[in-house]
This record gives C-alpha cells, structure tokens and sequence, in this order.
C-alpha cells in the first residue's frame, strides 16, 4: 500500500489553509511540511497496526499482519485452517432422526442470536460433524421439530420430557 498519495493530500490540505492566513501562516506551514511527512506516516502506519489487529480478532485463528515494504506497508493475510472433514459416524438412537427434506429451492434467511458461551460450542460441534454453522443448526432444528414432543420447547435443564422418560443433551 502506497502512502504517498495520502501524505500529499495531507501536504497540499496545509498548504491551502496556511493560505489564508498571511506570508507568516505561509512560513509557518512551509517549516512545518517539512516534517510533516515521517509524522504522518508513523500516524498511518499505526493506524493501519491498529486495524490490523482488530481484523485478526474477528479472523481468528487467521491473521492479518502489517509489514514494510520499504517505506511503505503490506498486508500479509493468513486465512484460517480449513476444517478437517471426518467421515460421518454411524448414528444410533433410540428414534431415528429424519433428514431434512430435500431442498425444493426456497431458503429463508433467519438472524438467531445466541449467549456468548454458546457461540464457541456450536462451532466445535459443526466441526466436529464436518459441516458448516448453518448445516450444523439446520440439522439440529430439523431433528428438534421432528422430535416427538410436537417442537414444544424443552423444559429448563436442557432435556425433553415426554411419558415419564427424561431425554438430555444432543445426541451424534
């Protein structure tokens, strides 16, 4: 990334405001421009770290790094590791769970909010199944409607309760 142009936009800006203010303001901003542009690029430059690191936290586990080129930065971008596919275990329980039905070409987009601690859960468990979120929670809200329970929330502790049986947990 070039931060020349940015300097002088920056170098001209002044200049043009030191206009107007008199042949004192002028020689003011000419002594100045002089230094103007290290400053300037330290002040990029550590702007540009800053952006960095806040795009690596919301990348993580990839990265973004900064790094000079001369004079003037690159960006290094590290993608996360793709997920492991592992073949799919064989499912064994007490009823089976019915696959979604096959896709007739309407999707409907949902935003679902989840607690904090839960984010991470359901991202190790897609993982673990080698799927993606959205598969992962499709497949779960699927078996959860298709449960006998008619989709009726579960009760509090996590586990339906249907004919004196008590059911817990999600089950692989």
């Amino acid at each position: 990334m070039e931060l020349a142009p940015y300097v002088d936009h920056l170098r001209r800006e002044l200049a043009v405001a030191a206009e107007a203010g008199g042949p004192e303001a002028r020689a003011t901003a000419d002594r100045l421009i002089a230094t103007l542009e290290s400053a300037t690029r330290m002040a990029m430059l550590e702007a540009l770290s800053a952006a960095a690191d806040e795009i690596t936290r919301e990348l993580a586990p990839g990265s973004v790094d900064v790094r000079l080129r001369g004079r003037d930065p690159d960006f290094v971008v590290t993608p996360p590791p793709a997920p492991q596919v592992r073949e799919a275990e064989p499912v064994t329980t007490a009823r089976p769970v019915r696959q979604p039905e096959p896709d007739d070409g309407g999707i409907t987009r949902v935003a679902l909010r989840v607690p904090d601690h839960l984010k991470p859960r359901i991202d190790e468990a897609a993982a673990r199944e080698g799927l993606s979120v959205n598969a992962w929670l499709v497949r779960a809200v699927s078996a959860a409607l298709d449960s006998d329970d008619g989709g009726r929330s579960p009760r509090a502790g996590g586990g339906a309760s249907h004919g004196g049986q008590r059911y817990t947990g999600w089950v692989r």
